[in-house]
């Protein structure tokens, strides 16, 4: 259906479940390594195997991040909770039931204010945000959707089964009409930006460590009874987001209208065709068979050790958002520029080593984006670190690189030849200060044009510009070209 027919016809409900993987060392009930990209199943053991007689260990700095999290969502923690067994049959939980957390989650009843790109704000309730551990992971080979349906066989590995997860899931998400896919990108947006400022995860959408669940249900306008949702799961991209949410109103709308009933299930978005395809029938809190687990003791999180990890907060990204606006004297949509193309971060890395703003924004958001849009990468996952670009910023400012040769530099870095100053040395670029060798330089493209220099003789200094060019093209462009300028001038009798 139409998008604005479906808002003349219905009200969008939303539910976002988002699962975190954790930056911790080992893994939530052992003490495997967590590593991305490992060599399958070669980061386990008898406990994240489920091999009878092991037993599991809560990994501490699992519920620390736990708990940071809780408190940045504004959300109460629990004085005293405890893990469930969620029971399910399914080759990637070995053990045949996943550690989770059900009645009793160690944070719940918080908020994110997210802001949208006009500039208002959406305040999202959460309901809970609880600990659990994640799955293996399946590879289906042979078919040409890379699912199960259609494959000829599949691979499993377990190296991940047993990372520490927090589920983090809102409460619904109601009158946002037309602007809920958009709601929905801001929101998980922001909630990426606050888990990376409190160092609890890389959440690196395309690896997994944040992944994101859709809930979508349609209400006819002018009732209150939710409609039936649908769950489009591990949606992998903030676009990818925002794009199955609309499509899902989409859908569930034509359905609707043509008579049918929406069936709760899973569904898996198509990043190539913007759209979602049935999976399961969605269980029921009793199909999981929950019971309290009995080879963990439960969690009492003393109302100190929450306050001491309240005091580790870092500066929330909205305070910091405003705070850098005002340092950086930028407009509100020079920084919402900034903030789309994932700038900030990198720009505010420079300026803490020593650039000014300006120059490290002229930087990262011209050359280096320009690199990192031909690579198909973010900024910050280019090869050069905020360090390097302050250097190459400081050798400008030092009069050691025109900024022609800067770029080369930079180029080089990007290049793997190493730090800017080994490039400098390597590639030969620093700029010619020796007086006596540019005055050389200078007599030497006046002798060879002597009708441009009786233009400037006569008052056409403007006619210095192709001395300029002649000396830094037989400098190959290392001489600073002001001084080269002024010497023209002086040896011109100007």
């Amino acid at each position: 259906m139409d998008y604005d027919e479906v808002l003349e016809n219905y009200d969008p409900v939303l539910g976002l479940e988002v699962h975190v993987e954790l930056s911790t060392h080992t893994k939530m009930f052992c003490g495997c390594p967590v590593a991305f990209g490992a060599e399958p199943n070669t980061q386990v053991c008898p406990t994240c195997l489920g091999l009878p007689g092991s037993l599991p260990v809560v990994n501490e700095t699992g519920v620390e991040s736990a708990i940071r999290i809780g408190l940045a969502l504004n959300c109460e923690i629990a004085e005293w909770c405890r893990f469930a067994r969620k029971n399910y049959f399914y080759p990637d939980m070995p053990k045949n039931f996943q550690t989770s957390q059900y009645d009793e989650p160690i944070a719940f009843n918080g908020w994110l204010d997210v802001e949208l790109e006009d500039g208002s704000t959406v305040r999202v309730e959460i309901e809970r945000a609880h600990m659990e551990e994640d799955t293996g992971k399946s590879l289906h080979v042979g078919g040409s959707t890379g699912r199960i349906h259609g494959a000829d066989f599949s691979l499993l590995d377990y190296n991940r089964a047993g990372v520490p997860l927090i589920e983090i899931v809102t409460k619904p998400i109601t009158g946002t009409r037309e602007r809920a896919p958009e709601v929905a990108r801001a929101y998980v947006t922001a909630l990426r930006d606050l888990l990376r400022a409190l160092e609890v995860s890389d959440v690196r959408m395309d690896q997994g460590s944040l992944r994101c669940d859709a809930n979508v249900s349609l209400m006819p306008r002018g009732t209150t009874e939710f409609g039936t949702r649908t769950e489009t799961k591990n949606v992998n991209s903030l676009r990818s987001v925002e794009r199955a949410v609309r499509y899902e109103m989409t859908r569930q709308a034509a359905v609707l209208a043509s008579g049918g009933t929406i069936r709760q299930e899973t569904r898996h978005f198509d990043e190539s065709t913007g759209s979602t395809s049935a999976g399961r029938a969605k269980e029921t809190s009793e199909d999981y068979r929950y019971f309290p687990e009995p080879d963990l003791v439960p969690i009492a999180p003393s109302r100190q050790w929450v306050e001491d990890l309240r005091s580790t907060l870092p500066e929330m990204p909205s305070a910091r958002r405003k705070r850098i606006q005002a340092e950086w004297n930028l407009s509100d949509l020079e920084l919402r520029d900034l903030l789309n193309l994932g700038a900030v971060d990198v720009i505010a890395a420079t300026v803490a080593e020593g650039a000014s703003p300006a120059e490290a924004r002229a930087w990262w958001v011209s050359h280096l984006a320009q690199e990192a849009n031909s690579r198909g990468v973010e900024l910050d996952e280019l090869p050069i670190s905020p360090r390097a670009v302050a250097d190459v910023i400081k050798l400008v400012a030092d009069g050691l690189l025109t900024n022609k040769l800067a770029r080369s530099v930079v180029e080089g870095v990007l290049a793997g030849e190493g730090s800017p100053a080994e490039v400098v040395e390597q590639r030969g670029l620093k700029v010619v200060s020796d007086e006596s060798a540019l005055t050389a330089a200078v007599d030497e493209a006046l002798a060879a044009q002597p009708d441009v220099l009786e233009k400037i003789r006569s008052g056409k200094v403007q006619a210095a510009g192709a001395i300029v060019g002649a000396v830094m093209k037989a400098t190959k462009g290392q001489a600073d070209a002001k001084r080269v300028r002024e010497l023209i001038l002086e040896r011109s009798g100007v």
